[in-house]
């Protein structure tokens, strides 16, 4: 029988060149604290509810924390066979607890762990980009404050229109990245939606406690439909489309000083230590880190159209 923890009807192995194909491994294996976190909560809750005893669960959870101590020390062995980060830790915990650890799977399909752990992920990069941009607009604030008084021009179409302050200046972009957050916090509240319970696709005969999961993990409300929050992907376009925005921004300034800082404009002189020189004309001071700002952008912008298309005809449901 395979060894695939979705491989109940199989009596082959899969070929080499599939598990290659299919991995995510590579990729997913930055979710294995939200994995960990999400199952210890999902393995309290059988225990409330008397599908597993309280000390299988005691087990379970303080297996998957060595099982997390392992990672973070490097001494997890990454197996393309075993796909993604979910199949890792659930073979490591069967590896040290045998049916017990078979245990924690009970009510819960990898289709509702994924998203789940997806979405814990999610939550915790924009509670972080939120930190990142505010002290981008508490340096923006800062440096209105430190050229008090300097009068810039002001530009429409590159050319010079009006004076304004250098502060008026400084504080755009404060409003900009201002909204930025605000289009983060409002993203959060679609995010802080519990998947865990719509197992598969249409949730689980189980008597499972969703709501005690939901306060366990701190999201806001539980799925109100299992077809829908299985499949669910909303979330992750928006926080794309969200950090597009961002990269436009930065993308914006980045240029703007890129300008700036020419011999033409002269407006400003950057350190030396967010610079590059020529290999060939040492007079040359590069601004390669806002070309890098400017350029990585593109980046970002291009995983959301490419988002875009990957579920633009999805049937229902995973």
């Amino acid at each position: 029988m395979s060894q695939k923890t979705w491989g109940g009807r199989f009596s082959g192995a899969t070929d080499e060149r599939v598990e290659q194909f299919t991995e995510s491994i590579s990729v997913d294996r930055r979710l294995y604290r939200h994995d960990i976190r999400a199952s210890q909560a999902h393995a309290r809750m059988l225990a409330e509810v008397g599908l597993i005893t309280t000390p299988e669960a005691d087990a379970i959870s303080a297996t998957l924390d060595g099982i997390a101590a392992d990672i973070e020390a490097g001494r997890m062995e990454y197996k393309v066979s075993l796909e993604d980060i979910h199949t890792h830790i659930e073979k490591a915990l069967i590896a040290r607890l045998g049916d017990v650890g078979r245990k924690l799977h009970t009510g819960r399909s990898r289709n509702d762990q994924v998203v789940t752990d997806v979405k814990l992920w999610v939550r915790d990069a924009i509670d972080e980009l939120d930190e990142r941009l505010k002290e981008l607009q508490r340096a923006f604030v800062q440096s209105a404050e430190r050229e008090d008084g300097v009068i810039l021009p002001g530009y429409t179409h590159l050319q010079r229109a009006q004076p304004v302050l250098a502060a008026h200046y400084f504080l755009a972009y404060a409003e900009k990245f201002q909204r930025d957050r605000e289009r983060l916090a409002d993203a959060r509240k679609r995010v802080n939606v519990l998947p865990l319970g719509a197992a598969a696709l249409a949730g689980s005969s189980l008597p499972i406690d969703r709501e005690s999961v939901r306060q366990k993990l701190g999201f806001d409300s539980v799925a109100a439909n299992s077809l829908d929050v299985s499949s669910d992907r909303d979330f992750l376009l928006e926080f794309v489309f969200d950090l597009s925005m961002i990269a436009v921004h930065l993308s914006g300034w980045a240029e703007e000083w890129i300008i700036w800082s020419t011999t033409e404009f002269n407006f400003l002189e950057l350190p030396d230590a967010f610079c590059t020189g020529s290999s060939i004309m040492p007079h040359k001071k590069n601004p390669d880190v806002l070309e890098l700002t400017r350029g990585k952008s593109g980046r970002v912008i291009g995983t959301l159209n490419q988002l875009l298309i990957l579920v633009k005809a999805l049937p229902l449901a995973y």
